[in-house]
């Protein structure tokens, strides 16, 4: 957990900050399925009250990250294997027409991110740095999000996104995948940047189908070598 600096900053964004650091520590993974998140703990870890901390767990259960127990209080309940499945479904049905809409209304700025996103991963690729690859898959894929120029269409996949945070890093970190979904990105972006909407929706779902396939084999190895 990361400490907050409480004091430099306002009630408001102080609830925003700590929601947001547990949030991410149970899309992370740094808090398992099952674990007990202790307010007095968090309150010390991330170095704030414990009425923010509260609001945040609060939020975290409308979200359906944890749920509240009696006698045992907020239980993680995380991202389940099947909940992943779904979104990479609806991401197969939905992003091909954000990547559509991007190839009709993206701005000059946003194609040189994207060729500077790409030509970046294809630097780590061949370095054989996937950690770096998976942190620029974000940035591409936010880009594209902005691109589409949709506030709904942005919020509703930059959430999935965020959800599949843990499955996106296994499944691009895994053997050969990382080359591959950069190469994919490079042909998504010939498409973009030349305005065929048409293509940019196809490209866009065989790549999510693709990295859906890959994290499938990757959790089926990770399962055998658990129980090996």
């Amino acid at each position: 957990m990361n400490r907050i600096e409480a004091s430099l900053t306002d009630s408001s964004c102080l609830r925003v900050l700590v929601f947001k650091e547990i949030e991410r520590g149970i899309l992370s993974g740094e808090f398992a399925e099952g674990e007990a998140l202790v307010e007095q703990r968090l309150s010390d870890e991330l170095g704030v009250s414990r009425t923010p901390v509260r609001e945040a767990l609060r939020q975290l259960e409308l979200e359906g990250l944890i749920k509240t127990v009696p006698n045992k209080g907020a239980i993680v309940i995380g991202v389940s294997e099947k909940d992943i499945e779904d979104i990479y479904t609806i991401r197969i049905r939905v992003e091909g027409l954000a990547s559509r809409w991007a190839a009709e209304h993206i701005t000059r700025a946003e194609l040189k991110a994207l060729h500077d996103v790409v030509d970046l991963q294809e630097f780590y690729a061949e370095k054989g740095d996937y950690d770096q690859v998976w942190q620029l898959d974000t940035r591409f894929h936010a880009i594209l999000y902005d691109a589409c120029q949709s506030r709904p269409m942005k919020h509703m996949l930059s959430v999935f996104h965020n959800y599949i945070t843990r499955a996106r890093e296994l499944s691009v970190k895994a053997e050969g995948r990382a080359r591959l979904s950069v190469a994919e990105h490079r042909e998504l972006l010939a498409a973009i940047n030349a305005h065929d909407s048409d293509k940019a929706e196809e490209l866009t779902a065989l790549h999510i189908i693709n990295a859906k396939e890959n994290l499938i084999k990757s959790l089926q190895i990770k399962e055998a070598e658990t129980n090996s």
